[in-house]
C-alpha cells in the first residue's frame, strides 16, 4: 500500500528537499492547502485541521509526517522557542490510535544544539546530550515530546540529529549558514564577521544528501514496532575547520572570502569541536556525499542567481 507523505515545513531548506527526495522516490505528498500562519497565535488550530485532513486523505494507508519547521537559531529568545515545543505537540495531540499505529512522525533536530556541552568528541547516538543554549534545550524537548507521543499512541518516533546544513534553499535571513553567509558576502563585497575560532571544527552536509537520508530512515524506521522511538545522527561524518572552509571557498571562488574574525557572547554556548559519527543503521550512510568543492560550488550558483534577481534581501 501506498505510503502517504505530510513535509511540514516544506518551504525550508530541509524541508524542500525532503520533498523533492519523497517526490523523487515515487512516493506520494499530501499538501494542505493553505500555509500555516507560523507567528499567529491560530498557527496551532490550523495544525491540528491540517493533521485531520491529512488522516483523513490518508484513508488509513501507511503515512510519515516530517516535522522540518523551524525558525530557531542559537540566537533566538527562549520564548520564541518554546512557541515551536508548544506547536510540534499541538500537531501530535491531534495523532491519536488507532491512526498513529500507522504512522513515523520524523523530528529533525541539531547535532551543534543537542551535543554543545556533551564532553569528548566524536559523538553519537549514545551521547548524553548536553545543550548549552535555549535553543538546545528546545530541540531536547522536542525530542522528548516526539518520543513521549510514540510510546502513548504507538505511532513511531524517528529523530534526526542533523549536523551543520550547507546548500541551496538556505533561509538568508537568518545568520547562520556559514558557507552560504561567506559566499554571499563574497557577491556582494563585503566582510563577514567570523565569530569563532578557524580551528572550530564541524561536519557539513549537503543539504540534498541529508534529505536523502532522512527519507531512507524514515522507510527503515516504519518497519519498527508499534511504539518506537529512534535517534538517528545525519551527518556526513568528516570533520572541517572553519579555516579548512575559508581555504576551501578560496579555491571555489577564486578569491578569499573576506572576513574580520571578532567575538561574541553567544560563542560560548557552542562546541569548539563537534566531529560526530553514527552507529545506527550505518548501511544508510553509505551512500556518496556530495563533495565539498561541489556542493559550494552550487551554493554559488543559486546565490548568484538570486543577487542577479535582486531576491537577495537584506543582510542578517
Amino acid at each position: 500500500m501506498t505510503t502517504l507523505h505530510w513535509v511540514v515545513g516544506m518551504g525550508g531548506m530541509l524541508g524542500s528537499h525532503v520533498h523533492r527526495a519523497v517526490v523523487a522516490a515515487g512516493e506520494r505528498v499530501w499538501q494542505p492547502t493553505e500555509p500555516v500562519p507560523w507567528r499567529d497565535p491560530g498557527a496551532a488550530a490550523v495544525l491540528v485541521d491540517h493533521a485531520s485532513q491529512f488522516l483523513a486523505a490518508g484513508q488509513g494507508r501507511p503515512w510519515v509526517v516530517y516535522w522540518c519547521a523551524g525558525a530557531g537559531v542559537t540566537a533566538t529568545a527562549a520564548s520564541q522557542l518554546q512557541a515551536e515545543v508548544d506547536l510540534l505537540a499541538c500537531l501530535l495531540a491531534a495523532i491519536d490510535p488507532p491512526a498513529a499505529q500507522l504512522g513515523v512522525v520524523f523530528l529533525a533536530s541539531s547535532v551543534g544544539g543537542l551535543y554543545a556541552g556533551s564532553g569528548v568528541p566524536p559523538f553519537d547516538e549514545g551521547t548524553a546530550p548536553r545543550p548549552l543554549s535555549p535553543y538546545g534545550r528546545s530541540k531536547q524537548a522536542m525530542e522528548e515530546v516526539v518520543g513521549d507521543w510514540a510510546a502513548r499512541a504507538g505511532g513511531r518516533s524517528l529523530v534526526g540529529r542533523i549536523s551543520n546544513l550547507y546548500g541551496p534553499g538556505q533561509d538568508l535571513d537568518k545568520p547562520q549558514g556559514l558557507i552560504t553567509q561567506l559566499i554571499r558576502s563574497h557577491l556582494e563585497r563585503r566582510p563577514l564577521q567570523v565569530y569563532v575560532s578557524l580551528d572550530t571544527t564541524r561536519d557539513y552536509l549537503f543539504v540534498r544528501d541529508a534529505a536523502q537520508r532522512v527519507v531512507a530512515a524514515t522507510h527503515r524506521a516504519a518497519s519498527l514496532a508499534p511504539g518506537s522511538r529512534m535517534t538517528k545522527v545525519v551527518a556526513s561524518q568528516r570533520a572541517t575547520t572553519v579555516g579548512a572552509v575559508i581555504g576551501e571557498l578560496q579555491r571555489v571562488l577564486r578569491r578569499r572570502p573576506p572576513i574580520i574574525l571578532g567575538s561574541s557572547p553567544l560563542s560560548g554556548l557552542q562546541a569548539r569541536d563537534l566531529r560526530v559519527r553514527s552507529t545506527v543503521w550505518p548501511d544508510l550512510d553509505k551512500a556518496s556525499l556530495t563533495p565539498l568543492p561541489v556542493g559550494m560550488h552550487e551554493t554559488l550558483l543559486e546565490l548568484q542567481e538570486k543577487l542577479q534577481a535582486g531576491r537577495l534581501g537584506p543582510s542578517a
